[in-house]
């Protein structure tokens, strides 16, 4: 079954960015699952991540902080 793609894409730089970590902890959230990734079909080395989606851990990681 196909994963439908979302329409609100941004790039890895972006989500980090927004949820403001490091290289090496947005590569892990993207490894262990806890955000989706979709290849870029102009580029097939580049990540995009749903923006709904980034912006939903952003509660999750003020309540781990906190």
């Amino acid at each position: 079954m196909k994963q439908e793609t979302p329409n609100d894409l941004i790039t890895v730089s972006e989500g980090r960015r927004l949820l403001g970590v490091s290289q090496a902890k947005m590569a892990y959230l993207i490894r262990d699952g806890s955000i989706r990734y979709f290849v870029n079909p102009l580029d097939k080395r580049v990540k995009l991540l749903s923006k709904a989606e980034v912006l939903a851990l952003i509660p999750q990681r003020a309540s781990k902080v906190a």
